[in-house]
């Protein structure tokens, strides 16, 4: 199928939302991609949602604001509560039919919080968001909005980017990074340093017991930078109706690194809903 016809929502003189939207065929799913905090629905189109589509499900990817051609006010502060917002009011208006959350690392934070916000879902999948923003964690967000702002993102990437993927990512990869001649301090006033900035002050403390849906968690066990699997275990015995997979061969980075197999956990895990009522 093709690429999906590119929209824009409108959320005031200033302010919008750039989303992609292809409905799905009879009596299908919809799944609704979240990206990570500086993502892009590049992420998804590249590999996953064409796949979905084959499948006959329905596909609405988007960016927040801030994010590429996603508009925000210079003073707005681009925080959880203002993407959750974002993202119910473009469920609401896009109305897709039998929709699925997937969201990867923080993006699936807040297609939870969207869900228990009142967002119709048919079901949710979390791609590494499972965690526990300890002091590990947090000094490893403070480090690298850090990195952000004394070298700029491709500082960031040199630094975290083997640490976030595969082994076969990282060999297949390494010759694109480490590459710059000079590391140049990230504007404050870009999109996604003002979603880094807002990100540290993200409430983490799900109410997971709440959210009695079908959820499929999907863990990448190469993940060495936010993985702790205590953790994981501990909040997914917390979700009422879930299903669990480890991938050892994974990172954090999963529609990169495993595109194919992502797209058919997630075919697999929406025929599995068939016949399931909003």
């Amino acid at each position: 199928m093709g690429r999906s016809q590119t929209t824009y929502l409108e959320l005031g003189a200033k302010d919008g939302l750039y989303f992609e939207y292809d409905p799905p065929q009879a009596n299908k799913a919809t799944m609704i991609f979240v990206n990570a905090l500086t993502g892009s629905t590049g992420a998804w189109q590249a590999a996953v949602a064409p796949r979905c589509r084959e499948a006959g499900l329905g596909t609405l990817c988007w960016n927040f604001r801030g994010q590429a051609d996603s508009p925000f006010s210079p003073d707005l502060d681009l925080n959880a509560e203002l993407i959750i917002g974002d993202l119910v009011t473009l469920i609401r208006q896009v109305g897709p039919p039998r929709p699925i959350v997937v969201g990867l690392s923080i993006g699936g934070l807040y297609g939870a919080r969207a869900i228990l916000a009142g967002a119709p879902a048919i079901g949710l999948v979390l791609l590494n968001t499972l965690r526990r923003i300890g002091p590990r964690i947090a000094w490893i967000n403070d480090a690298l909005l850090a990195a952000v702002r004394v070298g700029g993102f491709p500082l960031l990437l040199d630094l975290y980017l083997p640490l976030l993927t595969n082994e076969a990512f990282q060999a297949e990869n390494r010759s694109k990074y480490l590459t710059a001649s000079a590391y140049i301090p990230q504007d404050p006033k870009h999109g996604h340093f003002k979603l880094m900035q807002a990100a540290g002050s993200t409430d983490w403390d799900l109410p997971y017991q709440r959210l009695d849906l079908p959820v499929l968690t999907v863990t990448g066990l190469q993940d060495r930078l936010f993985l702790d699997q205590g953790e994981v275990e501990r909040l997914r015995a917390r979700l009422p109706q879930a299903k669990h997979v480890e991938w050892a061969d994974a990172g954090h980075l999963l529609p990169l690194e495993h595109p194919d197999r992502l797209a058919d956990a997630l075919i697999n895990f929406a025929k599995g809903l068939d016949g399931h009522v909003e």
